[in-house]
């Protein structure tokens, strides 16, 4: 009777093992994600190519990267995707250690609608004019001496800015305050901010097609957006003096420097003299430790091998097809290291 009793023990325990690998299994349907549009074209396309390769199904909500962030705040997705890292205020602000994966670099760009006009040319004075509506004609003496041999119109300048919490924004804003004292003490950075001019569009998608259904309008959006809607772009003047037009070389050029361990640093106006001033990581962010909430570990662990093939060449080689550039190598190394750094309970999720 003992050794009858001792057997069913062993199998039961087995079966209960067998069970568990299945049900951890089942646990991982699905990964979900939101936030940020500047990097959405990439994004689309390696998921895309992830679920083909690994089967496993990933969502992925363009939001703005002010959306991403209070997603995850409030535990309603796998990870958060924002263009701009949190400060120490704000990871304090979060329910737990956040840490930031950067995935690729992406340029600002600077696109307008002027039928005819191609190659403008704008240094950092005319720019802070038009976007705090000080410079408000395209013929405009000032545009004009610097673009000699442009026929630029007798058109108002319609400035298009983003109307949501934007990671794209903070960039510009970024850059912006670098360049301009006057920027900095009125207008500032941040992912949403109170324009002294202009009309709001929701995400990239919204101010590209604004920017082109309005003639005579200006603004700012992911270069992948300008380029697939074939919306001409203006070339910048860099820290160097040097006019920079947005090409996978002058974008990572910008990232040339040292890079802090937790990757969170802003590569805009780079002392490069090749690079496009308006760059910069973009990052998807997670918590540090995985076992919150009732979450499995099967969940935490699919999550972060996705996280670990996007910095994966397979899928870094994907980026300049849609006008991104790779992470630089030391990129990779570092957050490949911040991944394996991630835990439930405790223990390391990725060899």
């Amino acid at each position: 009777m003992k050794k009858i009793l001792f057997t069913l023990l062993i199998v039961s325990i087995l079966a209960s093992c067998q069970n568990g690998k299945k049900e951890s299994t089942k646990e991982a349907k699905s990964i979900t994600a939101a936030g940020a549009t500047f990097p959405m074209p990439y994004y689309n396309m390696v998921i895309k190519n992830y679920i083909k390769e690994k089967g496993m199904l990933v969502t992925y909500g363009g939001i703005g990267s002010g959306g991403g962030i209070k997603s995850l705040k409030d535990k309603v997705v796998d990870f958060g995707a924002t263009d701009a890292y949190l400060s120490d205020e704000k990871l304090s602000d979060m329910p737990s250690e956040i840490v930031h994966i950067p995935t690729c670099l992406g340029a600002v760009v600077i696109a307008y609608n002027l039928p005819g006009v191609e190659g403008l040319k704008l240094t950092n004075e005319l720019l802070e004019g038009i976007a705090m509506g000080e410079i408000t004609k395209w013929n405009d003496v000032k545009i004009q001496a610097n673009n000699e041999g442009l026929a630029l119109p007798d058109k108002a300048i319609t400035f298009v800015h983003r109307s949501d919490g934007s990671g794209t924004t903070y960039i510009f804003s970024d850059f912006m305050s670098k360049i301009s004292t006057k920027w900095a003490d009125a207008v500032g950075k941040g992912k949403s901010l109170q324009w002294p001019v202009g009309m709001g569009a929701k995400g990239n998608p919204g101010v590209a097609g604004t920017i082109k259904s309005t003639e005579g309008a200006i603004g700012y959006i992911g270069s992948e957006y300008a380029f697939a809607q074939n919306i001409p772009v203006a070339l910048l003047q860099n820290k160097s003096g040097n006019y920079i037009e947005p090409t996978i070389e002058s974008i990572s050029a910008s990232a040339q420097g040292e890079l802090p361990a937790d990757t969170r640093v802003m590569l805009t106006n780079s002392d490069d003299p090749n690079a496009y001033p308006i760059s910069g990581f973009t990052w998807l962010i997670v918590y540090k430790n995985q076992a919150y909430d009732g979450r499995s570990k099967a969940q935490a662990k699919a999550t972060l091998e996705f996280m670990d093939w996007i910095i994966s060449a397979d899928a870094q080689s994907v980026a300049p097809k849609v006008n991104y550039a790779p992470l630089p190598e030391k990129a990779v190394v570092q957050a490949k290291s911040i991944l394996r750094s991630v835990t439930y309970n405790g223990e390391t999720l990725l060899n």
